[in-house]
């Protein structure tokens, strides 16, 4: 009996059907886009200082404008103690018992300003923004600002406990349900987090758009790659990816236009409702409709894609069985994965590259978000980079191999990240150029270690071992945000050199690993012990 790829053979790998169906889960990767590195926008952090009584009358005194009351500077303070102060603290003082100057306001209190009590700030801040983000609206600054980081930190825990359950679900109750679940859910909580009068409520709906957000991205990556022939899934897989860059571009665009959180929220959200007509659009796969024993139904979808490939059925083809012959049925546990030297070996160096390309890859977004002139155009610059990698891994990954590219695209990144340290600022065009090289070979390290991952496990444990390592993508997500944020309080270039070192450390240990080009997939625990000789 032929199998789903055999029939495909016959009846169109790639023609109109996997065309116009790739093209609709495409718009699905794109709009995942503002989910996984919203944040830039969302939460954009403007200059801030403390909105204090002084130095409003000062600004009223002396005839200021918003900027320059901006960039006042309090004779006798550091330059750590000064911004310390204008943005997160206020005096203490009776300014009416002061007399107020232009040139040193406070040289009537006291000779030395360190001596000066403080207090917290207590009548709001003041920001240099002509718009609006979550920062800007719930204060999320100074005492605060680690509410900022746990907003992106609990997407990244809804990314792992998504794929993780709804991926099981998928698999117990076909991905078409699943995905049109996600993606209602996933547009419902997107419209509540815009109207969310709260930081509480907002944080809630935060979290239940990464708990079904990701896990939907990741169903249509399934299907789509379960609807086209063997011979295109690499290609269609790495394609699938990119529409995810072309939804960097588009945000970009958005947020620039909509320069206000909640109408950006709104413009991002509402496109998902229009992906509940793929009700009619998109069939269940076939391969899962076997894997149940729906052979009739899977028959009905296959003759529905032949029809829409223009093509016949041959008459031969009247039953389907499953992709694997059914034999001793073995049962795949977590100690497998560590249990032999070289599958341990594999496990623990793909879940660091896992843990390392989400950090760059989110690390380095956020520090762009901080560090950048002009945060729409840095963001667009460094997305159209994403481009070349792509093509770069379909030119090299069959020619080169994996191993070899797969560790000069994680070394890149680190030491790009290193040398952007020490590019004076005013070489923008230079540290641009540079933090795009970075932003390239850290996009080419996670689509490499994607393809990997599956290459290197025996079928039996294939899926697990595939879903165990990416679940460090989504630890890596909860941590980075408390990496950059935090860390550029000490030194703003400190994150770079943190992602300098993971880099070049997973570069280095990606060599350790067995090359995989030209090799069948393992079957056996046997054969991927095998696999370095």
């Amino acid at each position: 009996m032929p199998t789903v790829d055999d029939i495909l053979d016959h009846i169109g790998e790639f023609h109109l059907f996997q065309k116009q169906t790739f093209f609709l889960l495409a718009l699905l990767s794109a709009t995942f886009t503002p989910i996984y590195v919203g944040i830039v926008f969302l939460g954009f952090a403007p200059s801030h200082h403390c909105r204090s009584p002084g130095v409003s009358e000062l600004s009223q005194r002396c005839g200021w404008s918003p900027a320059e009351e901006l960039n006042y500077t309090m004779p006798g303070l550091g330059a750590a103690d000064e911004v310390f102060l204008r943005q997160c603290m206020q005096y203490e003082v009776d300014w009416n018992q002061s007399t107020l100057g232009c040139v040193d306001p406070l040289a009537s209190l006291a000779a030395n300003r360190s001596h000066l009590p403080l207090v917290p700030c207590q009548h709001g801040w003041v920001y240099d923004t002509h718009g609006s983000s979550i920062v800007t609206e719930f204060n999320l600054v100074c005492a605060n600002s680690w509410m900022l980081d746990l907003f992106q930190s609990a997407v990244n825990v809804g990314f792992f406990v998504g794929s993780v359950g709804i991926g099981y679900l998928a698999d117990r109750f076909g991905r078409k349900f699943c995905l049109l679940a996600t993606i209602l859910i996933n547009a419902l909580s997107g419209v509540l987090m815009a109207i969310a009068p709260t930081y509480t409520w907002m944080l809630l709906f935060r979290l239940i758009q990464g708990l079904v957000s990701k896990a939907g991205w990741l169903i249509g990556y399934i299907l789509i790659t379960e609807f086209v022939g063997l011979s295109y899934r690499r290609t269609v897989g790495i394609f699938y990816q990119v529409s995810f860059t072309v939804g960097l571009l588009v945000l970009a665009g958005v947020a620039y236009a909509l320069p206000h959180w909640r109408w950006l929220q709104f413009a991002v959200t509402l496109p998902n409702f229009c992906f509940l007509l793929y009700y009619w659009c998109i069939p269940e796969s076939p391969r899962w409709l076997i894997s149940q024993n729906k052979n009739a139904k899977a028959m009905r979808i296959i003759k529905y894609i032949a029809k829409k490939n223009g093509k016949s059925m041959p008459a031969s083809i009247q039953r389907l069985r499953a992709e694997e012959e059914v034999g001793e049925k073995l049962n795949p546990s977590f100690l497998d994965l560590v249990r032999t030297p070289q599958i341990r070996k594999h496990t623990l160096i793909l879940m660091y590259n896992w843990f390392t390309s989400s950090v760059l890859y989110q690390g380095l977004i956020m520090h762009m978000g901080l560090a950048g002139d002009n945060v729409y155009l840095d963001f667009f610059y460094s997305a159209l980079v994403e481009f070349p990698a792509a093509f770069i891994i379909i030119l090299t990954i069959d020619r080169i191999g994996r191993r070899y590219p797969w560790a000069v695209s994680n070394m890149l990144a680190g030491v790009a990240c290193l040398a952007s340290i020490f590019i004076p600022d005013d070489l923008q065009g230079l540290r641009v150029a540079v933090a795009c090289l970075g932003r390239m070979g850290i996009t080419m390290a996670y689509e490499m270690v994607c393809l990997v991952n599956a290459e290197l496990y025996p079928t039996f444990i294939r899926n697990l071992g595939v879903m165990v390592c990416s679940s460090m993508c989504d630890i890596g997500g909860i941590f980075t945000p408390f990496l950059v944020y935090r860390l550029t309080e000490v030194w703003l270039e400190l994150p770079l050199l943190v992602f300098a070192v993971i880099g070049l450390i997973a570069g280095g240990l990606v060599l350790l690993l067995p090359e995989t080009k030209g090799k069948a997939l393992p079957e056996t625990i046997e054969e991927a012990e095998n696999m370095q000789r």
